[in-house]
């Protein structure tokens, strides 16, 4: 389990990261959201002991990093593809790794076969990798000690659809099995697919926190858009169920959650072909919260 609480950073002046907490619990794939330069990246560094801590705390297991004996035994992490040695291959990076932690040279060929790195590409210089094979080459550093615990930041950043189908797959099961993963990105559709729980972070901090049904019914517009093959009797299962509502487009814009409506609908036996939030869901609600964070929330003066 990874704790963070009351974590922050100051920069002379500048308050990077402002009382940030939360818990990312076992079997569970945390998801970490935040624009680019919300302080999601210093938040990690901190929880692993790369950036000193200004105040507040950060646990993994119930202990700092740094207390941690053989911590990659139990902390697999991955902050920046890029920071590999370039001139050494990709098997002898983890060959290193693995005589720091006391592993056999078998982990190694394990962890290339599991990241799909061939033998070639193993003996390639990291240099020549492209970020999609760095980052292959960082998960499989982050999973190379059989940790516990996943701490990854931006791990689909140069990775082809094939290779981000295959990266969801792979933090899922580890959190089947009883891992913890905590996994930032800045792209809302990436983690959305694989997290249980969200943690949304702007200008430093917290600004909601929970799974998705639980963010959307605290912050999000309850409305629904809705539209059936027969839409006199959708209009009146909803007036049935005591439901208002206004036509929008084919269908009707009703102010109810979709479970509402759909079981309105359900009870009266009508065919629906439409229902969705009307916000726009989870993206929505992602924007509107980080807006200010933004940096193309106006689009005023914009030429073509």
């Amino acid at each position: 389990m990874i704790s963070v609480q009351g974590l922050s950073k100051s920069y002379g002046g500048f308050r990077a990261v402002d009382d940030v907490s939360f818990v990312a619990q076992p079997g569970r794939v945390t998801g970490f959201l935040g624009p680019n330069g919300a302080g999601k990246t210093t938040t990690m560094r901190m929880m692993v002991g790369l950036t000193t801590i200004t105040s507040g705390t950060a646990t993994i297991g119930g202990m700092r990093y740094s207390d941690i004996p053989n911590p990659g035994r139990h902390v697999g992490v991955l902050l920046d593809a890029s920071a590999q040695h370039a001139g050494r291959t990709g098997r002898e990076v983890l060959t290193l790794s693995a005589r720091t932690m006391g592993l056999p040279a078998t982990r190694v060929d394990e962890m290339l076969e599991l990241v799909s790195l061939t033998g070639a590409e193993s003996k390639r210089r990291v240099r020549n990798y492209s970020l999609g094979m760095r980052q292959r080459l960082g998960i499989a550093n982050a999973l190379l000690g059989d940790p516990s615990v996943l701490i990854l930041d931006e791990p689909a950043n140069g990775l082809d659809p094939a290779g981000i189908h295959w990266m969801r797959g792979l933090l899922k099961t580890f959190a089947d099995q009883g891992g913890t993963v905590l996994l930032s990105s800045h792209l809302l559709n990436e983690v959305e697919v694989v997290a249980d729980e969200m943690v949304m972070i702007g200008q430093g901090r917290i600004v909601a926190q929970g799974d998705k049904a639980a963010l959307l019914a605290e912050h999000g517009d309850q409305a629904t858009l809705v539209t059936a093959e027969d839409r006199d009797a959708l209009a009146d299962a909803l007036t049935a169920a005591g439901l208002r509502f206004a036509v929008a487009g084919p269908g009707f814009r009703v102010e109810a959650p979709p479970l509402a409506v759909g079981r309105a609908a359900a009870d009266a036996r009508v065919v629906l072909v439409d229902l969705r939030p009307s916000g726009g869901g989870l993206e929505n609600l992602f924007l509107t919260l980080t807006a200010s964070t933004q940096r193309e929330s106006k689009l005023e003066g914009a030429t073509a």
